[in-house]
């Protein structure tokens, strides 16, 4: 197996328990945090919904500034459960498709993380899609299912049976992973 099959493997396998979470997003909870430092239930199930598309800044861009020197904006929040899926499934689809198409060379091409034009740190794109994109995404799924038990909603299994359903990648494949 190649790297870039392996990759895309894993971006199938963890995108889909992403998705998983974000099915499970309670309606008019958006403002919601366990805790005055913590992020609210609507910009971290956004971020998530959009960091899929980070796959594409990866491949295709050679940097990304953490802190621009001209003014941005977050993009509008989605309003429903709908609107934050459709989200979720537009970065997946387009985010595989750029790791599909790209040159397994260049996976080992350099990408930079910058603030204010600064470099951050450099790294191999294939490792900057494994840390930078993908456990990152896992971090946040995991701080997802803590909202959704803090809220009394089930969390859907991942690795293994979570305290509410069985299942998970040890007992089975999810619907949308490719084998």
């Amino acid at each position: 197996m190649t790297l870039k099959d392996a990759l895309l493997r894993e971006f199938d396998l963890e995108m889909e328990y992403v998705r998983n979470h974000l099915e499970r997003v309670p309606e008019g909870k958006g403002d919601w945090k366990p805790a005055e430092k913590s992020m609210n239930l609507g910009w971290l199930s956004a971020f998530l919904a959009i960091l899929p598309s980070w796959s594409n800044d990866i491949l295709e861009k050679d940097f990304f500034d953490v802190a621009p020197t001209e003014k941005t904006e977050r993009p509008p929040l989605p309003s429903n459960r709908a609107e934050l899926l459709a989200l979720f499934d537009k970065n997946r689809e387009a985010g595989r498709a750029a790791l599909a198409r790209v040159d397994p060379e260049r996976l080992d091409s350099t990408w930079s993380l910058k603030a204010a034009g600064k470099t951050l740190w450099t790294q191999p794109r294939w490792l900057v899609l494994k840390t930078f994109f993908l456990n990152h995404a896992v971090h946040h799924r995991a701080q997802l299912g803590v909202y959704l038990r803090l809220l009394g909603i089930a969390v859907p299994p991942v690795y293994n049976d979570s305290a509410d359903e069985k299942g998970g990648m040890f007992l089975d494949v999810p619907q949308g992973a490719k084998a």
